[in-house]
């Protein structure tokens, strides 16, 4: 290609060439030129028309470069060639939410991705924790208590904080460098059923003609076993010699044995078993994963309260049964339940306490009778 002819201009060290515009027409396009640690650097700083280029900014850019207040073009190129490269080595919030999901199993998979591609990804997603200031999750928190619930907020909170801890106990990257402040949530549900009310539902229950899922809401309310651990349970999960259930990989984290009552032995011994290592079996043997459709018919059928789970509220009534029973302590309930923690158990506490409330009216009444002999004596009863 033939060198083009450069015309200076008034200012030293800026020159231009004529090129074509976009449009066709003609342009001029503007170099500097200078000396740094010994080198003459020539560069382009611009053309006429698509970028405004004047002698006197071609002039300014140069001064800028001679005092080291502006990097070169090649310097620039390789600022951007590095910053990339730190990028694409970066533990950002993106790339640690794809390492999580690789060796976490998580509860509830698409709601957890709803919630960081809606509330994290934008905000975050190119952030590594200890570039996350607390304002920022303030506001997120703030703006979110607008619309949302206190619990939805805290889950996704709980979201960001599990991926900061992750990458901190992996020695991938810095964590969070302020502690999150959790909005506060009363949303703590005991659900519990009348005696007529379980009655009415063990009836229905009974002649229900899907029987699978009579079976498994019955399970549920024998044993207080979660959703997701009946649906996983299978047939070499149960020693029926030494009346056990074993629960493969629950909640609390790790694998938990639980008492095979007779009412749940009995219930095992009449289902059909079927070519399949589930107990409870979905389509062609799988793993079941929903059975709300006919838990909601059943729970309809039943004339259940409107805010009652048909499956988790099962689990309510179990541990509501026990802790109202007055002979079941609440370190022999959290285990029964596979709690991880007594807090999870204190819910039931209440009932417990009323029992036991009743058992001191007992005491008073008794000792009210033993005090005067000739006084009509009561029958009391403490109700369990």
């Amino acid at each position: 290609m033939p060198i083009q002819e450069r015309h200076k201009t008034k200012y030293p060290g800026v020159y231009f060439i004529y090129g074509a515009s976009s449009r066709g027409a003609k342009e001029r396009i503007f170099y500097i030129y200078y000396r740094k640690k010994g080198k003459v650097i020539t560069e382009k700083a611009g053309r006429q028309f698509q970028d405004g280029m004047t002698p006197a900014r071609a002039a300014s850019i140069r001064s800028l470069r001679i005092e080291g207040k502006e990097l070169s073009n090649k310097e620039q190129r390789e600022e951007i060639k590095k910053q990339k490269q730190d990028q694409a080595n970066k533990w950002t919030m993106s790339v640690l939410w794809k390492e999580y999901k690789k060796v976490n199993a998580i509860k509830s998979l698409k709601i957890a991705e709803h919630r960081f591609n809606k509330y994290l990804q934008q905000l975050f997603g190119e952030k590594e924790p200890c570039e996350i200031a607390a304002t920022e999750v303030d506001r997120l928190r703030i703006n979110l208590l607008k619309n949302k619930k206190p619990g939805t907020v805290a889950a996704v909170l709980e979201l960001l904080r599990r991926l900061s801890n992750f990458a901190c106990k992996r020695n991938l990257c810095e964590g969070l460098k302020f502690t999150i402040k959790m909005p506060p949530c009363h949303n703590e549900k005991t659900e519990d059923l009348t005696s007529e009310q379980l009655k009415k539902l063990l009836q229905v229950l009974d002649a229900d003609l899907n029987r699978e899922v009579a079976a498994f809401m019955k399970m549920a309310l024998f044993t207080g076993m979660r959703r997701g651990e009946l649906f996983k349970l299978k047939w070499d999960d149960i020693d029926f010699d030494r009346k056990i259930i074993h629960i493969r990989d629950p909640k609390s984290g790790k694998d938990e044995v639980i008492p095979l009552n007779d009412g749940a032995r009995q219930l095992l011994e009449k289902l059909e078993k079927k070519k399949t290592v589930f107990i409870f079996p979905g389509r062609k043997g799988k793993q079941r994963t929903d059975i709300k459709r006919a838990a909601n018919r059943i729970k309809t059928d039943a004339d259940l309260p409107k805010g009652f789970r048909p499956l988790h509220g099962l689990r309510h009534v179990y541990a509501s049964m026990l802790a109202s029973s007055g002979q079941v302590d609440m370190y022999t309930l959290q285990k029964l339940l596979t709690h991880k923690s007594p807090a999870m158990t204190q819910r039931y506490a209440h009932l417990r306490d009323e029992t036991l409330k009743q058992a001191s009216n007992l005491a008073g009444e008794l000792i009210n009778q033993a005090t005067n002999p000739h006084q009509e004596r009561t029958v009391i009863t403490v109700e369990k």
